[in-house]
């Protein structure tokens, strides 16, 4: 008997056992599926308390089984009573031992666990490129919540970079907000609910990561660049500041007096950057890219609380982000951890569009900034097209061969033969939305603007009318095309290339038949830029240079 009664107490144990590990599978259960069920939030705890009330009442059934007189008679009115005993206990131990090795499992990773395939669907494999000239092993992949994800593997190193473009940029602000976009670019960095400021560089920089960021007339991009054993925190970072930036008053603060400080050092103590703010806010007179992206210190000094709240909420929510991996992935990776970090931050409305137009320019627009200065600045904007414009890859070439290096037309003109420049340069801002080709020069002591300025008129007209000659066009496509591979080179270029065509081209396809575009160019669509774009009724002009002396009048 005694024996008897030593293994119904080890049989009543076995289920107290058996319980425990099996309510805490079903709670592990309820937990990873409950978003992908579209389960009630309250399921999970509904489910801990009817376990909890279950637990003695499974206790009371099984004593009243093993050692209560009626569980005895009936184990008495059965022959063979050792055998049931014993083979009831070899029943539960086996039960034990499959819980307690699914248990096992679990703790040591998900995903070892049985993936419930049956009810949940698996991993996705995103979307592959329809171009033929696109590498077909990339794939993207959008989340319900709007989120877009474009992967590009490259095994050559154990490194992965990671891009997420939020569209906020200059243009979505307003007077009274100007700067916001790159005031986040700070706060960002600066803690969320479960992380203290710094902590993110921290916690990154412990995995082997680095990261960066940049802010301009369009968009803020993030940076990351980390070994492919970082993968998970990386995900886990990200979609944390995302979802739970901590925006605490003494931290913005904080961050406030350091953008105000930057703004000093880089723009008002920084020949350059005074007029290059000064001549986009006179160029445009309506479109916010007249605004500079690191904001008016009227409005860094004014920002509120309730402000960046809004911003925050708008701009950065998954439906207005597209974030870009390229490295040793694979999309199935990539997309798996996406739905358990991304999936869950909240969609929101969209932001609202930017409708302004920049209405034609009619005339000349002149500036003069005078300020110690040893040698004069001279800045030509003429207003352009947009990144998706038809003129703008016929408007870079034709930059290349004005102003793109030693042995462009300006450069060899003003710098070599009339020695009445000692740099020029030109860009063209591609954004979203119309904005200008950029000359930039920088004179030698005592340079006469005027005079270099009325060179460079003679030059672009002479371009607009005659174009360009067949050895300039194919220099400059050799070039264009050389720096286009070497770009692609790497996987921080691939990263970059990829979200700058999906964002300001509406497909990253559109990158792989970027070559194609170049070399089908001819000389009369650069000659019909230059004709377009190189009116003097389309231009403004900056000049920064020394206050005149009485001796100079």
């Amino acid at each position: 008997m005694a024996l008897f009664a030593e293994l119904r107490r080890r049989n009543v144990l076995k289920v107290a056992l058996l319980y425990v590990i099996a309510s805490w599978l079903m709670l592990w259960f309820v937990a990873v599926t409950s978003d992908a069920l579209e389960l009630p939030a309250w399921s999970y705890n509904a489910l801990l308390i009817t376990l909890a009330i279950g637990f003695p009442i499974a206790l009371l059934f099984a004593w009243t089984y093993e050692f209560t007189p009626t569980g005895l008679k009936k184990a008495i009115d059965v022959d063979q009573t050792q055998s049931i005993v014993y083979k009831t206990g070899q029943k539960l131990n086996a039960a034990v031992a499959v819980l307690l090795v699914l248990g096992l499992l679990a703790m040591l990773g998900k995903g070892f666990m049985p993936k419930f395939e049956f009810i949940l669907p698996g991993v996705p494999e995103g979307d592959a490129p329809t171009s033929e000239k696109a590498p077909a092993e990339i794939r993207s992949l959008t989340l319900d919540n709007g989120l877009k994800i474009i992967v590009w593997p490259d095994h050559d190193i154990p490194n992965v970079v990671m891009y997420n473009f939020v569209r906020a940029g200059g243009r979505n602000e307003y007077p009274g907000i100007t700067g916001l976009s790159h005031f986040f670019e700070h706060m960002m960095f600066n803690g969320t609910d479960d992380l203290e400021p710094g902590e993110f560089d921290r916690v990154m920089e412990a995995a082997g990561g680095a990261n960066n960021a940049y802010t301009s007339k369009d968009v803020t991009v993030y940076q990351n660049w980390f070994p492919t054993a970082a993968l998970e925190t990386i995900f886990e970072l990200e979609a944390d500041r995302m979802e739970n930036l901590a925006i605490v008053p003494e931290v913005v603060e904080s961050e406030r007096a350091g953008v105000y400080s930057e703004r000093r050092t880089s723009v008002d103590n920084n020949n350059f950057s005074r007029l290059f703010e000064q001549v986009f806010a006179t160029a445009f007179v309506a479109h916010p890219y007249q605004f500079p992206v690191i904001g008016w210190p009227s409005d860094i000094e004014a920002w509120t609380i309730e402000d960046l709240e809004n911003y925050f909420r708008t701009y950065y929510a998954p439906n207005n982000s597209t974030i870009v991996f390229t490295g040793a992935v694979t999309p199935g990776d990539i997309f798996e951890l996406a739905d358990e970090y991304f999936a869950s931050i909240s969609v929101q409305e969209p932001p609202a569009d930017i409708r302004t137009v920049e209405p034609e320019q009619r005339g000349v627009r002149r500036l003069l900034i005078e300020t110690d200065a040893q040698t004069p600045l001279l800045h030509m904007a003429f207003h352009a097209g947009s990144a998706a414009d038809s003129q703008t890859l016929p408007m870079t070439l034709l930059l290349n061969i004005l102003a793109g290096g030693d042995s462009s037309r300006l450069h060899r003109l003003l710098v070599e033969d009339q020695q009445t420049a000692i740099d020029v340069g030109a860009w063209q801002h591609q954004g979203f939305d119309p904005s200008v080709v950029y000359f930039y020069l920088t004179l030698p002591p005592g340079g006469d603007p005027g005079a270099v300025e009325a060179t460079v008129l003679t030059e672009l007209e002479r371009v607009a009318g005659e174009g360009v000659t067949a050895a300039e066009l194919a220099k400059a496509q050799s070039i264009l095309l050389a720096d286009f591979w070497r770009g692609l080179a790497t996987i921080n270029g691939k990263a970059a290339a990829l979200g700058d065509y999906e964002v300001f081209h509406g497909s990253f396809e559109a990158l792989f038949e970027h070559p194609d575009r170049v070399e089908t160019i001819v000389a009369d669509d650069l000659r019909a830029a230059a004709a377009q774009v190189f009116r003097r009724t389309n231009m403004t002009v900056g000049v920064l240079q020394a206050p005149a002396t009485e001796a100079d009048q």
